[in-house]
């Protein structure tokens, strides 16, 4: 039985396929807005865990998502306005409707490390890690995330404070793959950072005025790069952390590149040496 959105039980859950314990926030991508939510109960790729619509619905939106929901298998749950703003997370686009899709690869960075094995000077698995430090724009976030996933990296550290959190904007920006990113969740950049150090990963970060360039650089077995902000680049934070830092050298009296577009650079610089 799925438990309501006010019950305990959905405080904590059962990460998909691992039977541990993560917070929802960590399992599933919460959409919001009636297009989106109709997309994801449509999407037979996805599997969605609730719909909730809140209490006051026009007659015709209950019909709507009563049998859309029905269509999955679901019961469409009912939360008063407020809550369902409060389960969306952004009162101004929810429209009074939300779904908890499952996403697969999304997983607490901790799980992540222990799947992995320990570090040491002969690590047990090797890894490729993209961290996100400091983004604002959600469409930079679900670009990304697309670029991340198609170069086949392990993870995608996406900390819950300092990044837009994966929303419908980040999901449209990634064109959907944002569901079956694999998403490594953890409170701040500089706090995963700190555990990825700890599991063995050298950490480098992406600067224009780096110490190396990037296609130049020995990068180890186990490595972590760290984009920065659209505005300000890295954080203090974050910078306190690294190994070193890499540049993406550029030509013409071009001086930065799009956060995205020096993401999907490195994503691919590292799928290259994996071949």
């Amino acid at each position: 039985m799925t438990p309501s959105p006010t019950s305990p039980g959905h405080e904590q859950c059962a990460a998909p396929g691992s039977g541990r314990s993560v917070s929802p926030k960590d399992a599933f991508v919460t959409v919001y807005g009636r297009k989106p939510v109709l997309e994801a109960l449509g999407d037979p790729g996805l599997v969605v865990d609730k719909v909730v619509l809140a209490e006051g619905a026009d007659r015709d939106a209950v019909r709507t998502f009563t049998e859309a929901a029905r269509a999955r298998g679901l019961v469409l749950q009912r939360a008063s306005a407020q809550r369902v703003k409060v389960l969306a997370g952004n009162g101004r686009q929810d429209q009074g409707v939300l779904a908890d899709v499952v996403a697969p690869r999304m997983r607490p960075l901790e799980h992540f490390l222990a799947d992995l094995g320990p570090g040491g000077e002969r690590p047990a698995a090797d890894a490729r890690v993209l961290v996100l430090d400091g983004l604002t724009n959600p469409s930079n976030v679900g670009m990304i995330l697309r670029s991340a996933t198609g170069a086949g990296l392990e993870g995608v550290l996406l900390p819950r404070r300092g990044v837009p959190a994966i929303d419908p904007l980040v999901v449209k920006a990634s064109a959907g793959v944002a569901f079956h990113a694999p998403v490594l969740r953890t409170r701040t950049a500089a706090d995963g950072l700190a555990a990825l150090a700890d599991a063995g990963f050298v950490l480098y970060g992406l600067d224009g005025a780096g110490d190396l360039s990037l296609f130049d650089a020995e990068l180890p077995g186990r490595v972590a790069l760290v984009v920065g902000g659209e505005t300000d680049g890295l954080t203090d934070d974050v910078r306190a952390e690294l190994h070193g830092t890499l540049t993406i050298p550029l030509s013409a009296g071009v001086e930065s590149l799009n956060a995205a577009c020096a993401a999907t650079v490195a994503c691919f610089e590292l799928a290259r040496r994996r071949g």
